[in-house]
């Protein structure tokens, strides 16, 4: 009879626990759809997501933290959100709820209002079309996470596709389909529809362009109601200042931010490490650098902020691409050639040079390579370090368990503290880097450190491009993140 006693009482517990998160849920899309106010749980976006999603993000977080977060705690949170007048914010109510249970303070009204105060005034945002031009792997993930996050529109609106070749029935069709699934990603969680009186595709009720170009001046955006456009340029073909200039030569266009490593005097950036030496109101031409990159940097510059970086060699474990053969054919690269889905293919990357153009501390400190494995996403990055302050295992993963939870790279860093963690599993991971904290290695003499980080080429990678995009168009929000 205990036993039976004991499991009504934890099934009791569980349909509370779930009836909360529904009631969760429903605060988190009236305050996305109706204020533009996006809620997450320690970094993890909860728009669209279901019950034990949620739970099991919640888990993850008390686990992270080592505190009790309570889903009590962060529906009284989210519901003060929804009483005050705030304007559009990215709000983290796991941290708010971590902090409300660390200060221990009682009063949530109050709490919440002192915590959410710069989200009172308004930072004078005005939405910013913007255009794909080219529409392969990082362009289609761009266009879902966009077309996902439109909310009421008053950050980034996806206005076009610009793409080669005549726009035909089939072209749209085609296109359409290639957005609505994904053989990686799965399938897109949105409606997506072909307008062929207007040559658009109808994403989410709204309708994006499809303009066919064969050059960056070509299109006029403004005979399709584009003005001051951000194009942001997935081809890689353009990666000169002179070449991504012509972009600027089109009607209706503003600026251009390309998401591969960009070529001489082209700013070279990693969101969250180095925009800020850029001012939107002075450049009108980015690069987004690499996803490589973008995946060293953040723990690099932690690195060498902390225990400093004698020199060091990164070795990155990379997902083939579409620029490899899938089977064996000419290619004008050494051994790139050979088919992808069935060779460890060893190439080079530019990746430990250009993290100097973020942390020009690193300049010269550093030497990289690469291996194309047969895998379609998740790549990881090795990085061998020869430190100037010594240290162990267990404060090197302090000092970056600290850096995911706090400060400027949060929304770069994710601290894993699984045993099992494999390729396959940070697929979708919205951080560019996540550091694997039981693979770290530190040498005896405490001066050479082994750090292993994993990251989605694809998806992480284009969540830093959005974070970057955001910046240049100047729609970035409040956030408690």
């Amino acid at each position: 009879m205990k036993l039976m006693n004991s499991y009504e009482e934890q099934l009791s517990k569980e349909v509370e626990l779930r009836r909360m998160t529904v009631e969760l849920i429903k605060i988190i899309s009236d305050l996305w759809y109706e204020n533009n106010i996006e809620l997450f749980l320690f970094r993890n976006q909860l728009i669209d997501r279901n019950v034990s999603e949620i739970l099991n993000l919640l888990d993850y977080s008390k686990e992270f933290v080592q505190k009790p977060i309570s889903m009590k705690h962060m529906l009284q949170i989210a519901k003060e959100i929804q009483k005050m007048d705030l304007h559009p914010s990215k709000i983290d109510i796991g941290k708010l709820a971590y902090v409300f249970h660390l200060t221990g303070e009682t009063d949530v009204t109050d709490f919440v209002s002192h915590k959410l105060n710069g989200a009172k005034y308004g930072n004078g945002i005005k939405p910013k079309d913007v255009v794909l031009y080219g529409f392969g792997r990082i362009g289609r993930l761009l266009a879902r996470e966009l077309m996902s996050r439109t909310g009421k529109g008053v950050q980034m609106r996806l206005r076009a596709i610009v793409t080669r070749g005549e726009v035909t029935r089939e072209v749209l069709e085609k296109r359409a389909s290639m957005l609505r699934k994904d053989s990686v990603h799965g399938y897109f969680k949105g409606s997506v529809k072909v307008d062929m009186e207007q040559q658009a595709l109808i994403i989410n009720g709204t309708t994006v362009f499809v303009i066919s170009a064969n050059a960056p001046e070509d299109p006029d955006y403004t005979r399709y109601g584009i003005n001051d456009a951000l194009i942001i340029d997935n081809t890689g073909a353009f990666r000169t200042e002179e070449a991504l200039a012509r972009h600027l030569e089109a009607k209706g266009a503003d600026k251009v931010l390309l998401t591969a490593p960009g070529i001489g005097d082209v700013p070279n950036i990693v969101y969250g490490v180095n925009e800020h030496k850029f001012d939107p109101d002075e450049h009108r031409i980015y690069s987004a650098a690499s996803c490589t990159t973008n995946a060293i940097t953040p723990v690099l510059k932690v690195i060498n902020d902390t225990l400093g970086v004698k020199h060091g060699h990164i070795e990155t474990i990379h997902a083939y691409t579409n620029d490899q053969n899938l089977v064996d054919n000419m290619h004008n690269k050494y051994r790139r050639g050979r088919a992808a889905a069935l060779n460890m293919v060893i190439t080079e990357t530019g990746a430990g040079k250009a993290v100097s153009k973020a942390v020009p501390e690193l300049s010269g400190k550093l030497t990289s390579n690469a291996i194309r494995v047969p895998v379609p996403n998740g790549s990881l990055a090795i990085l061998n370090l020869n430190l100037q302050s010594k240290t162990s295992r267990e404060d090197l993963n302090a000092i970056m368990k600290k850096y995911a939870l706090e400060g400027d790279l949060v929304e770069q860093i994710r601290y894993s503290m699984s045993n099992e963690l494999v390729s396959s599993d940070i697929v979708g991971n919205l951080e560019p880097s996540i550091f694997d904290s039981h693979a770290t290695i530190v040498s005896k003499e405490g001066d050479h450190a082994i750090l292993y980080v994993w990251y989605d080429n694809e998806y992480g990678y284009s969540h830093q491009v959005l974070g970057l995009a955001k910046y240049i168009a100047k729609v970035r929000r409040f956030a408690y993140y």
